[in-house]
């Protein structure tokens, strides 16, 4: 989770390794990412325009092990309670899960 809007960066972390990106595997899929963009960005989902870029697939690599479901594994860790926690407030606020699946 984190702020679309915000470029090369996500809550104290900055740099280019923190720039928002989808990731698409064909051109269907990329269709679907710049259009969704745009439909949030029209509909002011958010209060600036969304700077995720739209980026072709090239590999995956899997993080490390102790990367690996993180917020589960260290919920007290100082950096996850007052960042994700918080941002998770927020989302949960904004996007009630009801409307995420369609039930309002």
């Amino acid at each position: 989770m984190h702020d679309p809007t915000q470029l090369n960066r996500q809550g104290p972390d900055s740099g280019t390794q923190y720039r928002s990106a989808i990731f698409y595997a064909d051109e269907a899929q990329k269709h679907i990412a710049e259009a969704y963009i745009a439909q949030l960005d029209r509909t002011h989902a958010f209060h600036r325009p969304i700077v995720t870029r739209t980026e072709p697939l090239k590999g995956f690599y899997a993080a490390e092990d102790y990367h690996q479901d993180y917020l589960v594994h260290h919920p007290t860790q100082p950096y996850i309670a007052y960042n994700e926690c918080q941002r998770s407030r927020i989302f949960d606020a904004r996007f009630p899960i009801s409307t995420l699946i369609g039930l309002s």
